[in-house]
C-alpha cells in the first residue's frame, strides 16, 4: 500500500508537474508556519501588554508588527557562546530538534479544501487535484504524537550539554511534564479523514458535528491541558524556576541558536493549536457563504485557529505557576485516570449503539462505574498519604 496515494495529487502518474506542486507545498507550508510564528510573538506581546496595562511592541512597524524581525536580525548580529565544558555537537544539534519536530506535526495538518460530499475536501492547483496539507499519511496523529516526543530530547540534550547544572535541572523539569497524554477517540488516524468526519450540517441542523461535541467535551478539556503543559506555558512553566534566577534548559544559549529555541516555543504553540482545531473543532470545514468555495476553508481555520492562541495568551497573562507537585498530581491522579474512563465509557457507548442496547441504561451505569472507580482511586491516594505521615511521625 502506498502510504502517500491518499492524497488525489498523488493517486496516479507522477510526473514531473506533481512534483513541482509538492515542493510549492512544502515552501508553501514552512513559509506559512514561520509567518504565523512572527505574528504569534507580536500577537502574544501586544496582547499580553494589553491585559496588563502596558502598551507593548510600537515602535517597528505600524502598531510594532515588525518588533519580532527586528529582534530577529538583532540575534544573528549577536555573539555566539559555547561553553568550555559543553559537548559541542549535542550542544549545536539540540535548537533544532526542539525546532523541527514542530514543522513535521504542522505539515499533517489540514489548512483549507472544500470539505463536501462531493469534493471531499479536494481543491484545484494548476489543473491537478490535491489537499491543501502537505502530507496526510493513514497514521497522521501518531505521526503528532511522535514529532512531539522527539521535541523532548532538543530539550533534555540542550540542558545536558551545556555542562551546567541548572539548565540541567532546568531540562529534567521540563522533559518529566510530558508524560501527560490523552487518548483520542477517532474512526481514523488520518487528519484528514478526520476533518472530513466532521464537516457537514450538525445535530439539529444548527450544533456542529465536531468531536467537542461528540465526544463529550471531557477529551476536549483534557487534550487542552495536557497540551499546555507539554508547551512549557504558563501555568506549567516549570522549566523556569523563579529561585534559580536562570531561564531554565537554555541558559547558556545566546545569538540564532537561542532564537531557534525562541521560535519553537511560540511555533509549538502555533502547532498544537492547529492540532486542536483539527481533532477537536473541525478544522477548516465549515459553511460556504458567497464567493469561491475553496477559499472559506482557510478562513475558518484560521478563525478557529486564533481562539486558541488568545486562550494560550490568557492563561499566560491571568494564571500563577502551578508546583511541580501540583502538576503531577493532576497529570497521574487526574488527567490520565479521567482519560481513561472516558475513553472506555465512550467506548461502551459505541458497542451499545451496534448492538442496539438500551443506550440510557448503558450510560448510567457506564457513569456510576466511573464514580465508584473515582471513589476507590481517592480512598487509595488518601490511604497512602496517611500512612507516608504516619511513617515521617515515627522517623521523627
Amino acid at each position: 500500500m502506498n502510504l502517500l496515494a491518499f492524497d488525489p495529487l498523488l493517486a496516479g502518474d507522477i510526473d514531473f508537474g506533481i512534483v513541482l506542486i509538492v515542493l510549492l507545498k512544502v515552501v508553501v507550508t514552512f513559509a506559512l508556519l514561520l509567518v504565523a510564528v512572527m505574528l504569534m510573538i507580536w500577537f502574544e506581546r501586544k496582547l499580553h501588554a494589553d491585559m496588563s496595562n502596558r502598551i507593548g511592541p510600537n515602535r517597528a512597524g505600524p502598531f510594532g508588527i515588525l518588533q519580532t524581525l527586528a529582534d530577529g536580525i538583532k540575534f544573528f548580529f549577536k555573539e555566539d557562546l559555547l561553553p568550555d565544558r559543553a559537548d559541542r555537537k549535542i550542544f549545536i544539534l539540540a535548537p533544532f530538534l526542539s525546532m523541527v519536530p514542530a514543522f513535521l506535526a504542522f505539515a499533517v495538518i489540514p489548512i483549507g479544501g472544500v470539505f463536501t460530499d462531493e469534493k471531499q475536501g479536494a481543491v484545484k492547483i494548476f489543473g491537478h487535484y490535491t489537499w491543501l496539507q502537505l502530507a496526510d499519511p493513514p497514521i497522521g496523529v501518531l505521526l503528532v504524537l511522535a514529532a512531539s516526543s522527539i521535541a523532548v530530547y532538543g530539550v533534555m540534550l540542550a540542558g545536558w550539554s551545556s555542562g551546567s547544572k541548572y539548565p540541567l535541572l532546568g531540562s529534567v523539569r521540563a522533559s518529566a511534564q510530558m508524560v501527560v497524554t490523552v487518548v483520542l477517540m477517532a474512526g481514523s488516524l488520518s487528519t484528514h479523514d478526520i476533518v472530513m468526519s466532521q464537516a457537514g450540517a450538525g445535530f439539529g441542523g444548527l450544533i456542529p458535528r465536531w468531536n467537542l461535541v461528540v465526544t463529550g467535551v471531557v477529551p476536549f478539556v483534557i487534550f487542552v491541558i495536557a497540551g499546555t503543559a507539554e508547551l512549557n506555558r504558563p501555568p506549567f512553566d516549570l522549566v523556569e524556576a523563579e529561585q534559580e534566577l536562570v531561564g531554565g534548559f537554555h541558559t547558556e544559549y545566546s545569538s540564532i541558536r537561542f532564537a531557534l529555541f525562541y521560535l519553537a516555543e511560540f511555533m509549538n504553540t502555533v502547532t498544537m493549536s492547529a492540532i486542536i482545531v483539527t481533532l477537536f473543532l473541525g478544522g477548516p470545514a465549515g459553511p460556504v457563504f458567497a464567493g469561491p468555495d475553496w477559499i472559506w476553508g482557510p478562513v475558518w481555520f484560521l478563525s478557529k485557529l486564533v481562539v486558541f492562541l488568545f486562550m494560550f495568551i490568557w492563561f499566560r497573562a491571568t494564571l500563577p505557576r502551578f508546583r511541580y507537585d501540583q502538576l503531577m498530581d493532576l497529570g497521574w491522579k487526574v488527567l490520565i485516570p479521567l482519560a481513561l474512563g472516558w475513553m472506555l465509557l465512550l467506548a461502551t457507548i459505541n458497542v451499545a449503539r451496534d448492538e442496539a442496547w438500551a443506550l440510557p441504561l448503558v450510560v448510567a451505569i457506564g457513569f456510576a462505574v466511573m464514580v465508584l472507580a473515582y471513589g476507590l482511586l481517592t480512598s487509595a491516594i488518601r490511604t497512602s498519604q496517611r500512612r507516608r505521615d504516619e511513617m515521617a511521625e515515627v522517623r521523627s
